[in-house]
């Protein structure tokens, strides 16, 4: 390669060296504790909501760098409900979860309407909505705890239980060889859509990288997986909740590369003026992408409860915040049009290795904070620096 092809691959790359770089220093600092199977799996399960909200903020970024500051609030919202009927009104637990996804998706409608249609700026119509659903949390719970470790079925399938790991159908001892399977069917999977991927890029005559560097991503990434899946079938396999990160990956990775409508949200994030010229009803662009936002909340809201097997008034505090650091720091525009889901997934990732990494240290929770708003700012820093060509300060 030369230097331009390694520059590129750097650029391209920087977030995922940063990780391991990130990864590498709290290896040191924590004596590898960081490392161990339970770490790795807890490092899944505490950050699940993470992975979950920052796949629907991106969409809300890619619109012109929008925000949904309301994400918060409405996890804590919707798990106060979903609690409250299964506990107190012993609502059927299935059919308290269709009440949950229907409430959350109604209140990503109700936002997207005062967004896209009525055009008030998304900040606005979010922080009220930051306001009010807290409140309205309050109000469900009456200020108090509602506990549902009762409720295992629920608990259990949406990863907060003790049993909440995916069952050895290999009955293997030390390990878990389910997980195994699973790890390398994934790195067989994905090896075989990036060649698949390369070979119809090549056909069409489309630029591709350079083969060395394809062969590194596709060593390194395989690597990656099976390594992670080793560390899972050392403690108890595959959690629960990593189902259903992987399903929201998949889906919104699919419809963002794949589908027509997942291209319409870079499009409006790039121009909107012309997007619409071009015939697209951006309006509809803007309500879709915060109704969707509403619906992952609502996910989001009973993985929170399943794993904290209670529900609070205060639960959902500052997830607005990692959901929104989680897309900056992978690679999310600030002006919108730019972002993908896997980026977004290595910016949570990241988030969490320096959380875990730090709560290991000892660090204090208020310097953890100090930490992470930093780190938010150099990505943000690093994004507009580089489109403005290295150039620091901007032109009068």
């Amino acid at each position: 390669m030369n230097k331009n092809q390694v520059l590129g691959f750097l650029k391209k790359n920087t977030m995922i060296i940063v990780l391991l770089i990130v990864l590498g220093f709290f290896a040191w600092r924590t004596g590898g504790a960081i490392l161990l199977p339970m770490n790795v799996s807890n490092l899944i399960s505490q950050n699940a909501y993470v992975f979950v909200l920052a796949t629907g903020m991106l969409l809300c970024i890619l619109t012109g760098g929008n925000i949904d500051l309301s994400v918060g609030s409405v996890v804590c919202f919707v798990g106060a409900v979903g609690a409250t009927l299964m506990v107190n009104l012993n609502v059927p637990i299935w059919l308290s979860i269709i009440i949950m996804i229907l409430i959350g998706t109604a209140i990503g409608a109700f936002q997207g309407f005062w967004i896209a249609f009525v055009r008030i700026p998304p900040f606005i119509v979010t922080l009220a909505g930051m306001l009010a659903f807290r409140g309205l949390s309050n109000v469900v719970l009456n200020g108090l705890t509602v506990s549902i470790k009762d409720k295992t079925t629920f608990v259990n399938l949406f990863g907060g239980g003790a049993d909440c790991y995916v069952r050895d159908f290999f009955g293997g001892s030390d390990l878990n060889l389910t997980c195994l399977f699973g790890g390398m069917v994934a790195a067989g999977i994905f090896v075989l859509l990036q060649v698949t991927s390369r070979v119809k890029r090549v056909k069409k005559n489309y630029e591709v990288e350079p083969f060395l560097t394809f062969i590194v991503k596709l060593v390194a990434i395989s690597a990656v997986l099976l390594i992670f899946a080793y560390k899972l079938s050392q403690h108890k396999g595959i959690p629960t909740v990593l189902i259903w990160v992987m399903v929201v990956v998949l889906v919104y990775g699919y419809i963002t590369n794949n589908t027509t409508v997942g291209r319409y949200f870079y499009a409006v994030g790039g121009n909107e003026k012309a997007t619409k010229l071009s015939g697209i009803n951006t309006n509809k662009v803007y309500f879709l992408a915060y109704t969707n936002m509403g619906f992952l909340a609502a996910l989001a809201g009973m993985i929170t409860i399943a794993r904290l097997t209670s529900a609070q008034p205060t639960y959902g505090q500052n997830y607005e915040m990692d959901a929104i650091g989680s897309c900056f720091i992978g690679g999310a525009s600030a002006y919108g049009g730019i972002g993908t889901v896997p980026g977004v997934i290595v910016g949570a990732v990241l988030m969490g290795v320096i959380n875990l990494g730090m709560s290991l240290m000892g660090v204090d929770a208020n310097m953890q904070k100090v930490v992470k708003g930093v780190v938010l700012l150099a990505a943000v820093i690093f994004d507009v620096v580089s489109k403005r060509g290295g150039k620091l300060f901007a032109k009068n």
